[in-house]
């Protein structure tokens, strides 16, 4: 039984250990790391878990990274950024190898996740590797075989930028339940018929639903883009227990 089978509960969080089986390179600053968890209960998507890293002499680094895998699957997936002078991030991407072992505890989070059994519509607006729980909720989607409306806008420097960008495309040519735009900020092929620059309140007004279809929005990135996108869908009239967020790195000013 995955969690997405049962009632929301609170489960006891306590650290295991998971060993590495696989590490994927999605762009050129990040990776996905494969887990073989050594006791799983399952998630829900959009949850996360914390790693905890430990040194020779003792010192301890903990982060939380969000779960990019669905629940259906018996092994979990972590989509991990290079953060600027990171020590967990730069262990994580140029030390770690297949069958490492590294100590996690989750899933955690209750607010910020989604799952078939709870209908849709759904907005989906990422930032960056804000796409990483979003991703768990399309994966999910999927594998249910849900015909549930959904929409994803993801925000990214280049196309370069976009984690998972051949499955995402792969899902929205295949679905026509889910409809996919992206807005590239800094570089664009000479080509690019898409969103230049910032997603803003027009993009986001033509890539949503209507109120009357009573949408839920989740948003995950930045915290001044999490800010950002927030404003502007209330701005737009979405009611704000609508919007659920979730968001990373330093808070605004």
């Amino acid at each position: 039984m995955t969690a997405t089978d049962a009632p929301l509960q609170q489960h006891r969080i306590e650290w295991q250990t998971g060993r590495v089986q696989a590490i994927v390179v999605e762009t050129s600053r990040v990776k996905s790391i494969i887990l073989q968890p050594a006791n799983w209960s399952g998630h829900w998507p959009g949850q996360h878990v914390d790693i905890r890293l430990t040194a020779d002499d003792g010192y301890q680094a903990e982060r939380s990274y969000s779960i990019a895998s669905p629940p259906e699957e018996q092994l979990l997936t972590l989509t991990v950024e290079r953060v600027d002078d990171g020590e967990v991030s730069s262990y994580l991407l140029d030390e770690l190898r297949v069958g490492d072992a590294l100590e996690f505890r989750g899933p955690i989070g209750r607010h910020f996740i989604w799952s078939q059994t709870r209908g849709g519509p759904i907005c989906l607006i990422a930032g960056g590797t804000g796409i990483t729980p979003l991703m768990a909720m399309l994966r999910h989607r999927r594998r249910s075989r849900a015909h549930i409306p959904a929409s994803l806008i993801y925000s990214a420097r280049s196309l370069a930028d976009i984690v998972y960008r051949d499955e995402l495309d792969a899902m929205a040519r295949g679905d026509p339940d889910l409809h996919l735009a992206y807005a590239l900020t800094r570089e664009h092929p000479g080509d690019w018929n898409g969103h230049r620059g910032r997603v803003n309140e027009a993009l986001l007004a033509e890539n949503s639903f209507t109120r009357e279809q009573n949408p839920t929005f989740f948003v995950c990135g930045p915290t001044g883009f999490v800010e950002s996108i927030s404003s502007m869908l209330v701005r737009l009239g979405v009611y704000p227990l609508d919007i659920r967020t979730e968001r990373f790195g330093p808070t605004g000013a």
